[in-house]
């Protein structure tokens, strides 16, 4: 029999180390005793990382990873390095550079685990493309684009057994104990209602779509990659790197935006599962009298969506969950002193969760201060502080999720993860399926006179077990999405 190549073994046993946590052969690890004194990370305990998507987000999540250089970043991947990503060259100047994801992963077999902060629509390709590697992924929010590939990723890192983090890093916020305990202690009483709002979008959304302009590519902005699964079109200004938001092929909004921050909230503490219905009405805009303009390809300038989920163990009555963006925010509950903010500050995110006894105000749960206040209808008031001391980087979540990769599937670093895809993968599912109800509010078609009219305009019924609404199949052509070839999820 041939003999196995030593580097392809020791490659594959270090993968199963940081799979499973059981170390198959032993060559590979060298005591730290051996190397190097006090507070020395020998080579062979170093998680071996790199970046898809450098730049924007990606610097602080490839930098936060990296633990102080605890950690090795091995290599760095995107579509421009001229721009931000320029940054996380200087941070981590013995990384090899790539533009394709697909290309590097398959050229630097020793990578462990991956950060993926790019724009939404490449989320899911590249998190497939990892994990069928068996390489670790932490995905930034929202963890996909669509509601499929979310069910996808998380059936996915439980059958290749991939230890998983969303970039929610909010979940790993110590102040959220306060806003559970107060649930669990039943101080709300009866909950059935939940508000959140945000001021999103702070990008240009409502509007058609810019034209295309291959002059104005910049020349290092390699356009193709940057498109990936979405149809191939000419360069268009507008897009990289950041509007891209308000797009349906690349973004997924105000709710894809900062949904996995806010909805976080009700959705952890009071253990809700998936909505049973989703319904909306968004914002028009008129250029000229009586027809509304009608961008079907972006996303509306505000929106208000409502969701109702089942009672659970934690929330023991039916919840309706209502949502609005624009800065369209709900009115300023009694309890709550006209002078006091309600949600963050100026009160332009926010999250109220309202019961028979009182009403918790909170922030919106990303790096900001969560601000937990409670209201009780007797006149008592609890309230978190509104200035947090943070120990490390974004609550270290992006620590816990390394110290978790090295510890191996089911340890119980990778168990304590708050935001692992067993979690994010349901709660991004909920949120998108505001965007769900937002397009299909969208949809036309010809009636009987030969004049457009829109026909999904009502209640949205949705099988959440099966992935599908059951009362207007046209609805479900927005439960996933078509791939370009080579980039099919």
């Amino acid at each position: 029999m041939e003999k196995e190549d030593k580097s392809a073994l020791g490659i594959r046993s270090r993968r199963d180390f940081l799979r499973t946590g059981t170390v198959a052969t032993s060559f590979f690890i060298v005591p730290r005793h051996v190397l190097g004194g006090k507070g020395f990370t020998a080579p062979s305990d170093q998680l071996n990382l790199a970046a898809i998507g450098a730049g924007g987000k990606g610097r602080s999540d490839i930098r936060n990873a990296a633990v102080n250089g605890r950690e090795r970043v091995a290599a760095l991947c995107d579509v421009d390095f001229t721009g931000s990503a320029k940054s996380s060259l200087e941070a981590f100047p013995q990384a090899k550079t790539y533009h394709d994801y697909r290309i590097m992963l398959d050229n630097e077999p020793d990578i462990d685990a991956v950060t993926i902060s790019t724009p939404d629509h490449i989320h899911a390709p590249a998190a497939v493309f990892a994990m069928e590697r068996g390489i670790h992924v932490y995905v930034q929010k929202p963890m996909t684009h669509n509601i499929r590939e979310a069910r996808i990723l998380t059936e996915l890192a439980r059958k290749n057994q991939i230890v998983t983090q969303m970039g929610n890093q909010g979940g790993s916020n110590p102040l959220l104990g306060m806003v559970q305990n107060w649930i669990d202690s039943d101080a709300l009483g009866e909950i059935s209602k939940v508000q959140v709002w945000t001021n999103r979008p702070v990008w240009p959304q409502g509007f058609a779509m810019p034209d295309p302009d291959p002059s104005q590519k910049p020349d290092d902005l390699h356009w193709d990659l940057w498109l990936g699964p979405a149809d191939a079109i000419a360069y268009t200004p507008g897009l990289h790197p950041f509007s891209w938001r308000g797009w349906w092929d690349y973004g997924t909004g105000a709710l894809g935006d900062v949904g996995c921050h806010l909805i976080d909230i009700p959705f952890r503490t009071l253990g809700l599962k998936y909505p049973t219905d989703a319904e909306c009405s968004v914002s028009a805009i008129y250029s000229q009298k009586w027809t509304p303009d009608y961008h079907p390809k972006g996303c509306p300038p505000s929106s208000f969506i409502t969701l109702h989920f089942d009672a659970t163990e934690k929330s023991k009555s039916p919840v309706e969950m209502t949502w609005s963006d624009g800065g369209i925010r709900p009115a300023h509950p009694e309890i709550i002193p006209a002078d006091h903010d309600i949600g963050g500050e100026g009160s332009q995110n926010g999250v109220l969760i309202i019961g028979e006894k009182g009403i918790i105000s909170t922030n919106i749960n990303d790096s900001s201060p969560l601000m937990p206040k409670l209201y009780l209808n007797d006149g008592t008031t609890e309230f978190g502080p509104e200035v947090e001391d943070d120990k490390e980087p974004e609550y270290g979540h992006h620590r816990k999720w390394v110290d978790a990769c090295k510890a191996g599937f089911n340890s119980p670093e990778h168990k304590a993860l708050t935001s692992s895809f067993d979690y994010a993968g349901p709660m991004t599912e909920t949120v998108l399926m505001g965007n769900l109800a937002i397009r299909s509010y969208m949809l036309q078609k010809e009636n009987s006179k030969g004049n457009r009219e829109f026909f999904g305009r009502k209640k949205l019924l949705w099988d959440g077990n099966n992935i599908r609404i059951t009362n207007l199949e046209e609805a479900n052509q927005f439960v996933g999405r078509t791939y370009r070839e080579g980039w099919e999820v």
